[in-house]
């Protein structure tokens, strides 16, 4: 195979038949080689999920034609990314700045497969923290939600952002943002969800008592901290830890669960089922 590029193919639809065979088949006739594979279908919706990972030197429109013809009874949902193209990220921080800087430092070292085209925050507390990864920063100050969210809107189209990535941004976004960008909005929650929700979490953790604490990373929906969950982790922890123990610990599961989640929607891993999400 002449000068091969790679490709990550997705595809969701109703269980069906032949939609492997037909995938396949596709990649088959446009001289392609399939790398990596996997397939899920959830017996409680119907639907079919797959992640195809293949290479070909046909050109991308050329790829997805083929792939869409082949599968065109199924009506299928179907995205392809070039693999070497990276999803451009957009982060939002409030004043906290340790997933912020977790990122940005696997992005630093090439841990993290995606483009930061910018950070946005609604205090200009972690402006210096962008400024020394060289990225630009963006501080936005307006006398309403909805005004900031126009400001972020117009970010977002200008830089075509793919993902909005929320490392501690601690405020809420409006039913009509969510919507718009359904599946596009990544969240750290500091708890291992369902839990204690709203401000001080570590503090009504430690006042129950609890001996796991954890963190969840899931997509922004309209229900404050019900999105589908794509990522979560714990942690044992006792009686004789304090409040502000328990909140180091938690800092340090948000920075992985947040790294975790990140990584795998940039390598195309993530497929939303309704409520849930398929992790491949």
């Amino acid at each position: 195979m002449e000068n091969p590029v790679r490709y990550i193919l997705t595809l969701r639809c109703l269980d069906a038949p032949g939609v492997i065979h037909a995938v396949s088949g596709a990649i088959l006739d446009i001289s392609g080689n399939i790398l990596e594979q996997g397939q899920f279908t959830d017996e409680h919706t119907g639907i079919f999920s797959m992640r195809t990972r293949f290479e070909t030197s046909r050109t991308d429109i050329a790829v997805f034609s083929a792939v869409a013809d082949a599968t065109a009874r199924y009506s299928p949902l179907i995205t392809l990314r070039n693999e070497a193209v990276q999803r451009r990220a957009l982060i939002m921080v409030s004043h906290e700045d340790h997933c912020l800087v977790d990122l940005l430092y696997r992005h630093a070292n090439g841990e993290l497969p995606i483009d930061i085209p910018m950070i946005v925050s609604n205090h200009a507390t972690c402006a210096a923290v962008a400024e020394q990864y060289g990225i630009p920063f963006t501080h936005i100050t307006a006398s309403s939600k909805e005004e900031a969210e126009a400001q972020l809107k117009g970010i977002i189209d200008d830089l075509a952002v793919d993902v909005i990535i929320l490392a501690r941004y601690m405020q809420i976004l409006t039913e009509s943002f969510c919507a718009d960008f359904l599946g596009r909005i990544i969240n750290i929650h500091h708890s291992f969800l369902p839990g204690f929700k709203g401000a001080r979490a570590y503090h009504q953790a430690f006042e129950r008592g609890v001996k796991l604490i954890g963190a969840t990373a899931h997509f922004v929906t309209a229900e404050l901290d019900e999105g589908p969950i794509i990522e979560q982790d714990v942690e044992r922890v006792s009686h004789n830890q304090t409040a502000e123990d328990l909140a180091q610990i938690g800092r340090d599961l948000e920075r992985v669960v947040l790294a975790r989640a990140v990584r795998l929607y940039a390598e195309d891993r993530v497929l939303l089922d309704g409520k849930r999400t398929v992790i491949f």
